[in-house]
């Protein structure tokens, strides 16, 4: 069974660890969050892999966490993006300015929205889940899926104006 688990995490990590750092918006925090989920699943593997694919239970466990148990560190991440607009090494090409200048836009939205709404933005748009695969992995009704999208839209289209493109159709807030 020791095998059955490393094989997961050597062909898991890599995606399991890119999204941990979508819903930290930090590397550090995200390996952190990585490390401590994927601790707690080999503590339990046995149990975790006996009923077939154990990814879908890791994920859950690794939302979850990001939720619960990094609440405090959403004030630590706004400054950290302060001090990455200040780091040159971040800045990029000319050529890639104003790629970069979204991408930083976009983190600093995304850092400001609360854990429960950015963990519904990845499961959603980065994994690709539908409302009702997105609430069975957090826990929660489809209705608040969607309220919970539906404010953190919002929400980013207030923060980072210059980026509704992103956030689908509609106007900016502002403009309403």
């Amino acid at each position: 069974m020791v095998e059955d688990f490393e094989g997961f995490v050597r062909a898991r990590s890599t995606a399991l660890a890119r999204t941990a750092y979508l819903l930290t918006g930090d590397r550090h925090q995200a390996e952190d969050l990585l490390q401590d989920t994927l601790a707690r699943v080999a503590e339990r593997w046995t149990a975790v892999s006996r009923g077939g694919d154990p990814e879908p239970y890791v994920r859950r466990m690794l939302y979850t966490r990001a939720i619960d148990g990094w609440r405090g560190r959403q004030r630590r991440a706004a400054l950290d993006t302060t001090e990455a607009r200040q780091r040159p090494e971040l800045r990029g090409r000319p050529d890639d300015a104003d790629t970069v200048t979204r991408r930083l836009v976009l983190r600093d939205a995304l850092a400001r929205l609360t854990q429960r709404q950015r963990a519904v933005l990845v499961l959603r748009f980065y994994e690709d889940l539908t409302e009702v695969q997105t609430a069975e992995a957090l826990h929660c009704s489809p209705n608040t899926v969607k309220s919970q999208t539906r404010h953190a839209l919002e929400r980013l289209r207030q923060l980072a104006p210059e980026l509704a493109d992103l956030f689908g159709p509609g106007t900016p807030v502002e403009a309403r």
